[in-house]
C-alpha cells in the first residue's frame, strides 16, 4: 500500500512511518497541510492519514479540499481532539475513520486494512440502485430520475448504508455506530437532522418515497411505505 501521513509532530510521524514501512507500505510523509494538499492533489494513494492541529491549513479543511477534487482515497483523521463535535466536523468533510491520539499501531494499521479492503470491494459492485434512485460507490454520485443530487458526506454515507441493506430498518444508534463508530446519548437528534436532510433531497420531489420511518424502531429504505 501506499500511504500519505500528514503529520508535524516529529515523534508520532516517525513512530507511524516505521511502523508502516514494516509492513512494506511505502509512505510519503508531509509535516504541514499546504504540502499535504499538494501530494494528495498529484499522487495516487490507497490512505491518507491526516492530523488536524498542523501548521498551514487544518486537517479538515485538507479533507475538504480532496473531497472537493473528487478524490475518493480513504481518510482516517488522526487527532488529538476527542470531542463528538470535532468527530462529527471530520466525518462532515469527508473523512472515511477517526482515531484519537494516544493510539496504538495496531489498531491504526487494522483501520488501515479495513479501509483499503472496503475500497477495493467498492469496484465490485459499484452501482447500488432502488427503483430510479442509483448511488455509484466509484464516483460518489447519486441520482434519482437522471437528476444529480448533491449530498454531504455524512448524508451520502446513511444513504449507502440504507441502500446496500434495503429493507433492513436501523435504529439511530445502530446508524451512529455504522457510519461514526460510536453512539450518540438518547437525548440526540442528530440522526433525525440527517434523514430529515436527506428526505428532501431524494423524496421531497417525487410521488413515491423511499426513506420510511418505522415507528417504534428506526429508519429504512424501502419501495413500500411502513407502519
Amino acid at each position: 500500500m501506499r500511504i500519505l501521513v500528514v503529520e508535524d509532530d516529529p515523534k508520532i510521524s516517525s513512530f507511524v512511518k516505521i511502523g508502516l514501512e514494516s509492513y512494506d507500505c511505502t509512505v510519503d510523509m508531509a509535516y504541514d497541510g499546504t504540502i499535504g494538499e499538494k501530494f494528495a492533489l498529484s499522487r495516487k494513494y490507497d490512505v491518507m492519514i491526516l492530523d488536524v492541529v498542523i501548521p498551514g491549513i487544518s486537517g479538515f479543511e485538507l479533507c475538504k479540499r480532496i473531497r472537493n477534487n473528487n478524490i475518493l482515497t480513504p481518510v482516517i483523521i488522526l487527532t488529538s481532539l476527542d470531542s463528538v463535535e470535532d468527530k462529527l466536523t471530520g466525518f462532515e468533510c469527508g473523512a472515511d475513520d477517526y482515531l484519537v491520539k494516544p493510539f496504538s499501531f495496531q489498531e491504526l494499521f487494522a483501520r488501515i486494512k479495513a479501509l483499503n479492503r472496503r475500497s477495493k470491494e467498492a469496484f465490485v459492485s459499484p452501482v447500488l440502485k432502488v427503483l430510479d434512485l442509483e448511488l455509484d460507490s466509484i464516483t460518489r454520485k447519486v441520482r434519482r430520475s437522471d437528476r444529480e443530487i448533491n449530498l454531504t458526506a455524512t448524508e451520502y454515507k446513511i444513504l449507502e448504508l440504507l441502500l446496500s441493506n434495503k429493507g433492513r430498518v436501523f435504529d439511530r444508534i445502530l446508524i451512529a455506530e455504522k457510519i461514526w463508530g460510536f453512539s450518540f446519548n438518547s437525548g440526540t437528534n442528530v440522526i433525525d437532522v440527517h434523514i430529515n436532510s436527506l428526505r428532501k433531497k431524494i423524496d421531497k420531489d417525487f410521488s413515491q418515497k423511499l426513506i420510511h420511518t418505522k415507528k417504534g424502531f428506526g429508519y429504512v429504505l424501502s419501495e413500500e411505505p411502513q407502519t
